[in-house]
């Protein structure tokens, strides 16, 4: 099921959450137009390569720079396709402006930087041996996801289903669970097989999920509650 939108105003525009799309629109409008030798060299220089930090004798010899570590950031920005692109920026657009209502601008940015920081280090973690480099937002709109299953449990998400003329309402934390267990599940599954993870950073999403639910209350602004018409009925049979 992929969500189609939420139920959830906004009170505040929110202008980081169009500012991060916008950077990725144009970060990948640009790397569109780069020969495929210097396309792999970007990636292979500003995404992820596990090994570079899992083996640094390695590393070294492959000739990265040493004790770099901005792909940390820069990989956030980077995609393998339009259709890995959209796919992100889609549920960036359906959760990301509901959190940083709540959060403000600067403190959103910051909480969706330490998502996607998080989530580069625990894929690193567990897959140290990889050479392929790892790029994209996902793990940084896990963490925004992760706030927004704990903030807005009980919001409503119309949802299109798979190949079919069908959209349905759910619950926000039954999509947001059901994804959870999705990425466990792949992850642990190639985990018990010692299966390479070079195609989906699995424990990436899950660390930036992990994340933006133990931090996200730190960065919520306490003036700013949640509209009544967001259906959370606190202690209301």
């Amino acid at each position: 099921m992929i969500p189609y939108r939420d139920t959830i105003p906004c009170r505040y525009t929110p202008w980081v959450t169009w500012s991060l799309m916008v950077c990725n629109l144009a970060v990948h409008g640009y790397t569109q137009t780069l020969p495929p030798r210097a396309l792999q060299a970007l990636l292979t220089l500003h995404g992820l390569v596990p090994a570079r930090y899992g083996f640094p004798d390695w590393a070294v010899t492959a000739g990265f720079p040493p004790d770099e570590y901005s792909p940390f950031i820069t990989s956030m920005f980077l995609h393998g396709s339009w259709f890995h692109l959209v796919g992100n920026m889609w549920l960036l657009w359906i959760f990301g402006d509901n959190i940083e209502d709540r959060m403000g601008g600067v403190r959103f940015l910051f909480f969706y930087l330490l998502c996607g920081v998080v989530a580069a280090g625990l894929q690193v973690y567990f897959n140290p041996q990889s050479t392929v480099p790892t790029v994209g937002a996902s793990g940084a709109i896990a963490g925004v996801m992760g706030a927004y299953f704990f903030l807005y449990p009980y919001a409503r998400l119309v949802v299109w289903v798979f190949f079919l003329p069908l959209f349905v309402t759910v619950p926000a934390i039954a999509f947001l669970g059901a994804w959870v267990i999705f990425q466990l599940y792949k992850a642990t599954t190639g985990f018990a097989s010692h299966a390479p993870y070079s195609d989906v950073a699995w424990w990436g999403h899950l660390g930036g999920f992990i994340i933006g639910v133990l931090t996200h209350r730190l960065f919520l602004l306490p003036e700013r509650e949640p509209p009544e018409e967001t259906g959370l009925r606190r202690g209301r049979a």
